[in-house]
């Protein structure tokens, strides 16, 4: 049996279907999940909808409801005891492409016509707080730190930021995808505003959403207000660049709310 994580890790670790994150930062909706969530180490969840799926205690596995996981899943699982990657590997994305193009999506097509590039997910990422919605907000280490740095910053000279979103796996973007699709949306109509699964700075872990308390959240409003002339005048100073401006060569959109850690 392979080793267990260690709990006290505030880490984020991804397999290809599969994620572990620490059972301390979720909260319990009644007592059966109290019960099970005592003395647990780790939350399996599925990326694709973000159910969770079983708890670790050490080498034990049990799984929220009976037949949770299929037994398509259960390497992953072992995967995901087992591993032990350093934060700045990145899972392979051959699996990825063989599912884009089942989508009816060319990747080579979409590289070619947007200019942006298939970005891989880190192995493991780390814990950065949590984002508007309390939901943990998991980053890139080299990210986490600087937005902590950067948010304290900010406060000092009376500047409130929020997070609204951070790292987001291929396999979420999938679904959202296979969830539209199947709603009877086009593949072209739903690129209109969402990223091609793998092409979203975000699964990278060094990107962010970030807004101001009382602004709704990836609006182009953002840019009135005092939080993001801040932003303008100081982010470079901890690393961090807004990736949409204005005509930006990708085409996309102005995206005032999104900023990206060069990584450095």
């Amino acid at each position: 049996m392979a080793p267990a994580l260690h709990s006290a890790d505030w880490r984020l670790i991804n397999a290809d279907l599969l994620e572990a994150l620490p059972a301390r930062l979720a909260r319990a909706r009644g007592n059966a999940d109290a019960r099970l969530l005592a003395g647990a180490d780790w939350l399996v969840r599925r990326k694709r909808d973000g159910r969770f799926l079983a708890v670790r205690r050490g080498d034990e596995v049990i799984e929220l409801r009976r037949g949770a996981i299929p037994e398509t899943l259960r390497d992953e699982l072992v995967e995901l005891a087992a591993s032990d990657a350093a934060g700045e590997a990145e899972r392979p994305v051959s699996g990825l492409l063989s599912r884009l193009q089942s989508l009816g999506l060319d990747p080579e097509a979409y590289v070619r016509d947007t200019g942006l590039e298939l970005v891989a997910e880190p192995c493991v990422l780390a814990y950065a707080g949590r984002d508007r919605y309390q939901r943990p907000l998991w980053l890139r280490a080299i990210a986490a730190r600087a937005w902590r740095d950067l948010r304290t910053a900010a406060a000092a000279e009376g500047i409130e930021l929020e997070a609204i979103s951070g790292y987001r796996s291929h396999d979420y973007q999938l679904g959202i995808f296979q969830r539209k699709i199947a709603r009877g949306q086009a593949v072209e109509d739903i690129l209109q505003v969402n990223a091609a699964p793998g092409f979203s700075e975000h699964h990278g872990g060094l990107a962010l959403d970030l807004s101001a308390p009382g602004e709704p959240a990836a609006e182009e409003s953002f840019e009135a207000t005092a939080a993001f002339a801040w932003l303008q005048a100081r982010a470079a100073d901890f690393g961090f660049e807004m990736s949409y401006p204005r005509g930006n060569h990708h085409g996309i959109d102005y995206e005032p709310w999104h900023w990206r850690h060069c990584g450095a």
